[in-house]
């Protein structure tokens, strides 16, 4: 017997990791179809990396908040199964590398011993539910956000109705108007408000960066707190229904609200409202536990060595804490990259001297809450020791960045090497952006915006550009005029011009002097506004002229070979697998865990399990007749006309009469059990359809 299935103490995560390495020695014997496959290690946290044969792992942090014990074991982990590094996302999780897929289970049974995951860190779920890092100690915020994110990361891990959908599915909290949270670029943002002297959240839905970014509407202006995870819930039912499946590019949910509107989108959601068990779901506040400092006897002395930088630092790197005699400090991570001798140094301060916590932040740095103000020296000090006393942190010198093609199969461009040499640029060139918050500079690898490029002030995107004797060279797109206005309104960047990447840094300073010399204060949002994308464009213009590149622009930052293109690879080889079979293999197995969610009396979970299982059962039947399968809906409406209008196959009723029925009646043991009934008759049906089917073509030949 394997050692992590004997040393998990919570039998639900037992399964889970006994089902991943079963699923990989599936794989391995060519016994379960890749895409499926994939499907499944995405949901576990396990994604492919540019380079052949090792896996990135993304460790789910919720709302960014570690304690101290969770990051020794991430240390632990990556000490053992990667190779000590560790990288802070712009969702608040920590991503590890190159580390062998087969030993992925062992890993996953490694962090669990500390109350860490991995499930649904990747994959078509509902991923890491982020927030403002400031939770519980911000001097605005009107409540502390932290038991709400809390309540529902927990109400929606492995949730039947959120682990098969058509894309990804993310969401935040905002602790004040500021929206610090980014509300207007996730699928569901929530921003917290007072009416009344009640609390609640201001509701936004439907928003998204990528190629084509969109901002969020606002489905509610305030609901009371007991409605998020209803009103969430009934959003996923919808998603998951109507939401494009097909064609990856158009499967986010901003492009069913653009397709369908908000008001037919609010309709869909009212129709789910019978399926949901809890129409109220009350949070308890109370029983949340928060961090709490320990207490100090004795301020160590120390001698500060540089008093001007220690001095600048206080300017920029403290952050004030509502509690009175604490602040926070904000430790600004470089490409939010270090290692894990520094992590378990970390924790160690902060358990001994702050709250034995850390935030992770939206921009990849650090926060240590809970400081007494009186050992501020102190924790420089220290921080000093780890080279975690750069100054600068948010402000214009803190640039974001996706690991790009350091490691990601979809990267095209180095985000890494040219944010580095843009922050070694504005030090030296313009060193009062050390203080300015205005600014903000994001930089992403490829269209697919994990660096946020599209919603920064000015943002750059990695491409490529041909010479007219058609030689590739690394590009960036240059974005401008992209920012957090604060209460879920915010403004997109434009796309100004394409240059070579060595010339990004020229770009960038041709941006910063012109904004320097003629913006008159204002801040570069405003200024950007005021003057336009042409005006931007024609003095950036001469930089994307491809017919002068030297040997240098073929050569991309951090790097010293010549740039060759390189998308999608490292993943691993195709099988050929029998895809209808398979898909009837699942439906069986949906069937199963729909009883056993019946006999916990999860009756909710099993009749989505049983409605999953009727329109896989479905699909299989439509994909060997060649037919699209785009969304749920599509299915439902085409299995009717094809299999049912013709008579070819005889339910008694229609099919959508028969699986709709999970929006018509309350969730009770009697209409689940009925329904699980249903999807069992009906797996019968089609799987005797088809092997009739394939009899007579096997007499045809």
């Amino acid at each position: 017997m394997r050692s992590f299935e004997t040393e998990i103490e919570n039998p639900i995560v037992q399964k889970d990791i006994i089902e991943l390495a079963n699923k990989i020695e599936l794989f391995h014997n060519g016994k379960i179809d890749e895409e499926k496959f994939r499907s499944l290690r995405l949901a576990r946290g396990v994604y492919g990396q540019r380079q052949e044969g090792v896996q990135m792992i993304r460790i789910k942090v919720p709302y960014g908040k570690l304690k101290s014990n969770q990051l020794r074991r991430i240390a632990a982990v990556s000490d053992e199964y990667s190779r000590g590094r560790l990288h802070i996302t712009t969702r608040q999780d920590i991503q590890i590398h190159y580390v062998d897929l087969n030993r992925t289970p062992e890993l996953w049974a490694e962090l669990e011993k500390d109350d860490v995951t991995v499930r649904e860190a990747c994959g078509n779920v509902v991923r890491n539910v982020t927030a403002s890092e400031t939770a519980g100690i911000d001097i605005d915020e009107p409540f502390d956000v932290s038991p709400y994110a809390d309540a529902l990361y927990k109400f929606f891990l492995r949730n039947a109705i959120c682990q098969e959908m058509g894309r990804k599915f993310k969401v935040s909290f905002s602790s004040t108007d500021e929206d610090t949270g980014l509300s207007y670029l996730h699928d569901i943002g929530y921003i917290a408000k007072m009416k009344d002297g009640i609390r609640g959240f201001k509701v936004m839905v439907a928003g998204g960066l990528g190629s084509q970014p969109r901002h969020a509407d606002v489905l509610f202006d305030f609901v009371e707190t007991d409605k998020i995870i209803p009103i969430m819930e009934g959003v996923l039912r919808v998603f998951d229904r109507y939401g494009e499946r097909k064609s990856r590019a158009k499967a986010r949910m901003k492009f069913l609200l653009k397709d369908i509107g908000l008001e037919a989108f609010r309709d869909l959601i009212e129709e789910e409202q019978k399926a949901i068990e809890f129409k109220s779901v009350t949070i308890d506040v109370d029983s949340y536990v928060a961090s709490t400092p320990v207490k100090i006897t004795e301020i160590p002395e120390v001698a500060i060595k540089d008093q001007q930088a220690f001095e600048t630092w206080k300017s920029t790197n403290l952050i004030p804490q509502k509690q009175n005699g604490y602040v926070g400090i904000g430790v600004k991570v470089l490409l939010g990259d270090f290692y894990t001798d520094k992590a378990r140094l970390l924790a160690d301060l902060v358990d001994k001297y702050a709250a034995g916590e850390v935030r992770l932040t939206l921009r990849q740095n650090i926060v240590i809450p809970f400081v007494k103000t009186e050992l501020v020296p102190f924790f420089y000090s220290e921080l000093e020791k780890l080279g975690f006393v750069e100054a600068g942190y948010n402000k214009a010198v803190d640039i974001t960045a996706c690991p790009g093609t350091d490691t990601c199969n979809l990267g095209i461009a180095s985000s890494t090497g040219i944010a580095e040499e843009l922050e070694r640029m504005i030090k030296a060139e313009y060193p009062q952006y050390l203080k300015n918050e205005d600014l903000v500079i994001k930089i992403s690898g490829c269209m697919n915006a994990c660096g946020q490029h599209n919603m920064a002030n000015i943002g750059f995107q990695g491409m490529t550009v041909r010479t007219p004797d058609k030689l590739v060279a690394p590009a960036l797109q240059v974005l401008l005029g992209g920012g957090n206005q604060g209460d879920g309104n915010a403004t997109f960047a434009d796309k100004v011009v394409k240059v070579p990447s060595r010339r990004g840094p020229e770009a960038l300073r041709r941006i910063l002097n012109d904004f320097e010399a003629n913006a008159n204060g204002k801040q570069f949002v405003e200024y950007y506004q005021e003057k336009g994308e042409k005006y931007f464009y024609d003095f950036l213009n001469d930089l994307q002229d491809a017919t002068n590149l030297t040997q240098a622009d073929f050569i991309d930052w951090g790097e010293e070979e010549k740039y060759v293109k390189e998308i999608g690879i490292g993943e691993c080889a195709g099988v050929v697998i029998d895809l209808i079979a398979t898909l009837f293999f699942e439906s069986e197995e949906k069937i199963d865990n729909a009883k056993t969610s019946f006999d916990d009396g999860v009756y909710s979970g099993a009749i989505y399990l049983a409605y999953q299982s009727l329109v896989n059962s479905a699909k299989a039947l439509l994909l060997a007749e060649n037919k699209k399968t785009n969304t749920h809906a599509g299915i439902i409406k085409q299995f009717d006309e094809l299999f049912i209008e013709s008579g070819r196959i005889d339910l008694g009723t229609s099919f959508s009469e028969m699986i709709y029925q999970i929006n018509k009646f309350a969730p009770t043991a009697d209409f689940a059990a009925k329904y699980i009934e249903n999807a069992n008759l009906f797996l019968s049906k089609v799987r005797a359809f088809r092997e009739a089917q394939q009899e007579l073509e096997q007499k045809a030949v």
